[in-house]
């Protein structure tokens, strides 16, 4: 069993998308572990610079005097720029957290998505093969199960079914992740996340357009007519999930059915895993809890569905249950109380 309090031969790990919501937190609690981090980000615009640098500069209050971090601007499509950094670094464990994010976005600006998650994670892949990585963890996210119906959704349901672009390159990433595995041996660890809101999060997610919306007297809108659920997971149970995949590799299953095969699963050492609260929560029931944690009630407008959006999301995690012996802790009245309290705090609506 491992102990994941106090883990063995510290080891430098190489985070890409740094800047991100869930790459800083995690940077943070690798720091506090005390694990040399290297940090990439292409700092780009599709959302505020600002709250990047903020999330930049928690990280360096964490390092302090620890020399533990170091942080490189550049885009991962500069495979160039990224195989100097593994030379440079030669980085045990890789966590590949870059991409162009958003379902709706992706309508709009699908090169980007080619460009950042495709070409990027390619990059990322052959660094890994060129310099021998022991690890390396990459997200991947719940909205490769498209128009699946089945709940909740397993790992062993199809995805074959995108109902967006950036839907299907994440799926792209698993299966390339795949190939490399089984051709070079490579360990790797899909982690298919499932709405991660809390603060510092993301401001293209509904968390922070509605808090914004509530707060300022402005309309929000709901779709579907407000008929969806999603399966919201706080960023602290995200960063305890990952830092627990670091410590305990992908593995073949030597008793891999080739006739009846787990997508999740293989000959190679790979693993996917949901990372999900297992809790859905309706739209009309998320806004409520909103509202009550901002003390305000919400101007509501009712919308048709958005094209890419999927009904409802729900995740079976009992394998990575299994894996890493950690079960989500945050309820999700705590954790929408926990970030309506930094949101207020952040943005300065406390008077």
């Amino acid at each position: 069993m491992i102990n994941f309090d106090n883990p063995k031969n510290q080891k430098t790990i190489l985070i890409t998308g740094a800047a991100g919501f869930i790459g800083a937190a995690l940077s943070i609690k690798l720091i506090d572990k005390d694990f040399n981090i290297i940090g990439i980000d292409n700092l780009n615009n599709y959302y505020s610079v600002d709250l990047k640098l903020k999330r930049l500069n928690l990280i360096k209050d964490k390092n302090n005097n620890k020399n533990l971090w170091h942080f490189h601007e550049f885009s991962l499509e500069n495979a160039k720029e990224l195989n100097d950094l593994f030379n440079i670094y030669n980085p045990n464990i890789v966590i590949n957290l870059a991409a162009q994010a958003g379902v709706r976005y992706s309508l709009e600006n699908p090169l980007s998505y080619v460009n950042s998650n495709i070409l990027g994670f390619l990059n990322v892949l052959e660094a890994c093969r060129k310099y021998k990585v022991e690890h390396l963890i990459y997200a991947s996210s719940s909205s490769v199960y498209g128009g699946n119906k089945q709940m909740p959704f397993s790992e062993r349901n199809s995805v074959d079914h995108p109902i967006s672009l950036y839907a299907a390159t994440k799926k792209s990433n698993e299966l390339m992740a795949h190939s490399y595995s089984h051709l070079f041996d490579i360990n790797t660890t899909g982690l298919r996340f499932f709405t991660v809101y809390g603060p510092y999060g993301r401001p293209d997610m509904a968390p922070m357009i509605f808090a914004k919306a509530i707060l300022e007297n402005e309309e929000i809108r709901v779709f579907n007519n407000g008929d969806m659920s999603r399966d919201f997971t706080y960023i602290d149970d995200v960063i305890e999930i990952i830092y627990r995949c670091c410590l305990k590799v992908a593995t073949k299953n030597d008793n891999f059915n080739h006739f009846d095969p787990d997508p999740s699963e293989s000959f190679a050492p790979y693993k996917v895993f949901n990372v999900g609260s297992n809790n859905p929560i309706s739209l009309m029931n998320f806004i409520e809890i909103l509202e009550n944690a901002l003390g305000k009630k919400a101007q509501k407008i009712f919308m048709p569905m958005q094209p890419g959006d999927v009904h409802n999301t729900f995740s079976d995690i009992s394998k990575l249950q299994d894996w890493i012996k950690y079960t989500p802790q945050t309820s999700f009245e705590d954790g929408i109380k926990r970030f309506a309290e930094w949101y207020k705090n952040y943005f300065d609506y406390s008077s």
